[in-house]
């Protein structure tokens, strides 16, 4: 069986093979990893498990689903969804959890493996002693 390598650390860097980087990130359900922006709820990474719109309010519930509370390393959200963080410890995203229902979702953005695996990177940023 041959073993195909996607990736490789070299002194503490990750390198992704070409082409890699740009695909989208799928659980193994089969639904998109995706970066959520709502009204006032904020931004939310996580797997889209059911969408919906009801008086012209889109709202979504979301699995695994983790806040976006502060970001750096990337221009935008569309940058984030991506490329993912260049600054994974001056981030703030707060742990993940099993779902949450969404209202008034107004931007989603597929992010790509490459992506993913940089905000799963980030450290869970807490304000619990």
């Amino acid at each position: 069986m041959k073993t195909e390598i996607n990736e490789i650390a070299i002194n503490g860097e990750v390198y992704v093979k070409k082409g890699i980087e740009s695909k989208t990130a799928f659980n193994s359900e089969g639904k998109k990893y995706q970066i959520i922006r709502t009204y006032s709820a904020g931004v939310f990474a996580g797997y889209v498990e059911s969408e919906k719109t009801e008086g012209g309010s889109t709202q979504m519930v979301v699995r695994d689903a983790r806040r976006l509370w502060s970001w750096a390393g990337a221009a935008s959200l569309s940058e984030l969804a991506k490329k993912g963080t260049s600054k994974p410890n001056e981030c703030k995203f707060p742990c993940a959890v099993d779902r949450v229902e969404l209202k008034q979702v107004i931007e989603v953005l597929d992010v790509t493996e490459a992506a993913k695996k940089s905000i799963d990177g980030v450290k869970v940023w807490t304000n619990h002693n």
